[in-house]
Protein backbone atom coordinates (compact mmCIF):
# COMPACT_ATOMS: atom_id res chain seq x y z
CA UNK A 1 0.00 0.00 0.00
CA UNK A 2 1.54 3.07 -0.92
CA UNK A 3 -0.60 6.04 0.58
CA UNK A 4 -3.99 5.19 -0.61
CA UNK A 5 -3.17 3.35 -3.88
CA UNK A 6 -2.05 -0.41 -3.52
CA UNK A 7 0.90 -1.02 -5.82
CA UNK A 8 0.92 -4.77 -7.23
CA UNK A 9 4.17 -6.00 -8.86
CA UNK A 10 4.30 -7.57 -11.64
CA UNK A 11 7.24 -9.81 -13.26
CA UNK A 12 7.47 -9.46 -17.38
CA UNK A 13 6.70 -11.76 -18.96
CA UNK A 14 3.25 -12.86 -17.38
CA UNK A 15 1.40 -16.14 -18.41
CA UNK A 16 0.39 -17.99 -20.18
CA UNK A 17 3.50 -18.88 -21.33
CA UNK A 18 4.83 -19.29 -24.78
CA UNK A 19 8.10 -20.88 -25.48
CA UNK A 20 9.84 -17.74 -26.44
CA UNK A 21 8.57 -16.20 -23.08
CA UNK A 22 8.86 -19.48 -21.01
CA UNK A 23 12.74 -19.07 -22.16
CA UNK A 24 13.01 -15.60 -21.39
CA UNK A 25 11.48 -16.75 -17.77
CA UNK A 26 14.12 -19.57 -17.15
CA UNK A 27 16.99 -17.08 -18.28
CA UNK A 28 15.68 -14.40 -15.87
CA UNK A 29 15.50 -17.00 -13.36
CA UNK A 30 19.26 -17.84 -14.19
CA UNK A 31 20.37 -14.69 -13.99
CA UNK A 32 19.39 -13.25 -10.97
CA UNK A 33 20.45 -16.78 -9.05
CA UNK A 34 23.90 -16.15 -10.11
CA UNK A 35 23.40 -12.81 -8.61
CA UNK A 36 23.88 -14.09 -5.70
CA UNK A 37 21.55 -11.44 -4.05
CA UNK A 38 19.20 -13.07 -1.51
CA UNK A 39 16.93 -9.39 -2.05
CA UNK A 40 16.94 -9.68 -5.68
CA UNK A 41 16.20 -13.32 -6.22
CA UNK A 42 13.25 -13.05 -3.93
CA UNK A 43 11.34 -10.65 -5.76
CA UNK A 44 10.37 -12.48 -8.61
CA UNK A 45 8.45 -14.54 -5.64
CA UNK A 46 5.08 -14.20 -3.94
CA UNK A 47 4.91 -12.60 -0.27
CA UNK A 48 3.52 -15.86 0.48
CA UNK A 49 5.70 -18.13 -2.27
CA UNK A 50 5.78 -22.08 -0.97
CA UNK A 51 9.24 -24.01 -1.78
CA UNK A 52 10.18 -27.37 -1.66
CA UNK A 53 14.31 -27.49 -1.77
CA UNK A 54 15.70 -30.89 -1.32
CA UNK A 55 14.14 -31.93 1.74
CA UNK A 56 13.02 -28.17 3.10
CA UNK A 57 10.10 -26.58 3.31
CA UNK A 58 10.12 -22.92 2.84
CA UNK A 59 7.45 -20.14 2.88
CA UNK A 60 7.01 -16.53 2.41
CA UNK A 61 9.72 -14.53 0.86
CA UNK A 62 11.76 -13.74 4.01
CA UNK A 63 12.44 -17.11 4.59
CA UNK A 64 13.71 -17.44 1.03
CA UNK A 65 16.13 -14.62 1.74
CA UNK A 66 17.31 -16.25 4.75
CA UNK A 67 17.62 -19.37 3.04
CA UNK A 68 19.48 -17.88 0.32
CA UNK A 69 21.55 -15.78 2.64
CA UNK A 70 22.64 -19.48 4.21
CA UNK A 71 22.88 -20.97 0.94
CA UNK A 72 25.63 -18.40 -0.61
CA UNK A 73 27.60 -18.60 2.60
CA UNK A 74 28.32 -22.29 1.96
CA UNK A 75 28.40 -22.60 -1.43
CA UNK A 76 30.94 -20.26 -2.56
CA UNK A 77 32.16 -20.13 -6.20
CA UNK A 78 28.76 -20.41 -7.22
CA UNK A 79 27.57 -20.82 -10.85
CA UNK A 80 24.19 -21.84 -12.46
CA UNK A 81 23.04 -23.11 -15.62
CA UNK A 82 18.63 -23.54 -16.30
CA UNK A 83 17.43 -25.19 -19.16
CA UNK A 84 13.81 -25.02 -20.20
CA UNK A 85 12.13 -28.42 -20.26
CA UNK A 86 8.54 -27.87 -21.05
CA UNK A 87 6.15 -25.26 -20.61
CA UNK A 88 1.99 -25.03 -20.32
CA UNK A 89 -0.13 -21.87 -19.13
CA UNK A 90 1.54 -20.91 -15.57
CA UNK A 91 3.93 -23.69 -15.12
CA UNK A 92 7.43 -24.24 -16.67
CA UNK A 93 9.79 -27.22 -15.47
CA UNK A 94 13.12 -26.60 -16.15
CA UNK A 95 16.48 -28.34 -15.61
CA UNK A 96 19.54 -27.50 -13.96
CA UNK A 97 22.80 -27.93 -12.74
CA UNK A 98 25.55 -25.47 -10.54
CA UNK A 99 28.66 -25.85 -9.25
CA UNK A 100 30.28 -24.54 -6.12
CA UNK A 101 33.21 -25.84 -3.85
CA UNK A 102 32.51 -25.84 0.37
CA UNK A 103 34.20 -23.97 2.69
CA UNK A 104 36.49 -26.74 2.73
CA UNK A 105 37.43 -26.18 -0.92
CA UNK A 106 35.85 -29.51 -1.67
CA UNK A 107 34.33 -29.12 -5.31
CA UNK A 108 30.39 -30.45 -5.99
CA UNK A 109 28.15 -30.22 -8.95
CA UNK A 110 24.20 -30.66 -8.26
CA UNK A 111 22.14 -31.91 -11.33
CA UNK A 112 18.42 -31.33 -10.25
CA UNK A 113 15.13 -30.29 -12.09
CA UNK A 114 12.64 -27.59 -10.60
CA UNK A 115 8.77 -27.06 -11.16
CA UNK A 116 7.35 -23.91 -11.06
CA UNK A 117 3.57 -22.31 -11.03
CA UNK A 118 3.34 -18.51 -11.39
CA UNK A 119 0.62 -16.07 -10.16
CA UNK A 120 -0.91 -13.64 -12.70
CA UNK A 121 1.42 -10.96 -11.67
CA UNK A 122 4.21 -13.24 -13.02
CA UNK A 123 5.50 -13.86 -9.70
CA UNK A 124 6.14 -17.55 -9.17
CA UNK A 125 4.04 -18.80 -6.06
CA UNK A 126 5.68 -22.41 -5.86
CA UNK A 127 9.23 -23.79 -6.49
CA UNK A 128 9.55 -27.73 -5.58
CA UNK A 129 13.23 -28.59 -6.27
CA UNK A 130 14.48 -32.04 -6.58
CA UNK A 131 18.53 -31.77 -6.42
CA UNK A 132 21.34 -34.16 -6.30
CA UNK A 133 25.18 -33.35 -5.31
CA UNK A 134 27.93 -35.03 -7.10
CA UNK A 135 31.55 -34.33 -5.71
CA UNK A 136 34.30 -33.40 -8.77
CA UNK A 137 37.64 -32.59 -8.58
CA UNK A 138 38.23 -28.72 -9.52
CA UNK A 139 39.68 -29.58 -12.85
CA UNK A 140 36.29 -31.23 -13.92
CA UNK A 141 34.20 -27.74 -13.50
CA UNK A 142 32.69 -26.66 -16.35
CA UNK A 143 31.52 -23.09 -15.21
Amino acid sequence: MFGNKIIIMKKYPLPPFNKETAIQKVQMAEDAWNSKDPITVSMAYTEDTEWRNRDQFINGRHEVQEFLKNKWQNELDYKLKKELWAFLDNKIAVRFEYEYKNKDGICYRAYGNENWEFDENGLMQKRYASINDLEIKKSERKF
